[in-house]
């Protein structure tokens, strides 16, 4: 029997990073686009909003399927309240990967505004165009957008506290390269 692997794959420690720029980028240029006047600029932010939700969502399903078919690493020793704030926090952010670009999705289609990836991908309609709808989700994608950047905060703060303080390898496991 073989001993189980100290790092995730390089497939998963990809998926992980891409993500997490494609989240952490598309945050905060949707905090940008928000607050500026109608613009071709607001119009070009938008549509890269949008196309970025669309990928984040698609590698989504992709990181989940590999997790699914491929078992981790074995935790770290640490206490059970910090295991089950860590795997809580991972459920959360794998739900939120999905609820936000989902609600995103929906908002823009109760809209009458279409996502086009990369202004060649039509992608159909998540719900009718309805104004009624469409104010109804809009302050759910920001509420669910800024639950997930807290929780990236609290993942990331969490990481760094085992690599800094606790000094345990578990941040190792995901970094890119040779261990």
């Amino acid at each position: 029997m073989s001993s189980p692997p100290l790092r995730y794959t390089s497939t998963a420690i990809a998926l992980h990073w891409l993500l997490a720029v494609l989240i952490i980028g598309s945050f905060f240029v949707g905090l940008q686009m928000t607050g500026m006047p109608f613009s071709p600029q607001r119009l070009k932010l938008y549509n890269w909003h949008k196309w970025a939700g669309a990928v984040i969502l698609g590698l989504s399903a992709l990181r989940l399927l590999w997790r699914l078919t491929h078992r981790p690493p074995p935790d770290v020793p640490m206490p059970a309240w910090q295991r089950r704030a860590a795997h809580g926090t991972h459920h959360l952010l794998y739900l939120l990967f999905f609820a936000v670009p989902l609600v995103g999705w929906a908002y823009s289609s109760a809209s009458g505004f279409p996502i086009v990836v990369f202004g060649v991908l039509p992608l159909p309609d998540f719900v009718p165009a309805d104004k009624a709808l469409a104010e109804a989700i809009k302050p759910w994608h920001g509420r669910l957008a800024y639950a997930m950047a807290a929780l990236v905060v609290l993942h990331a703060a969490g990481a760094l506290k085992h690599h800094f303080i606790d000094r345990d390898g578990l941040l190792r496991r995901m970094l890119p390269g040779r261990p």
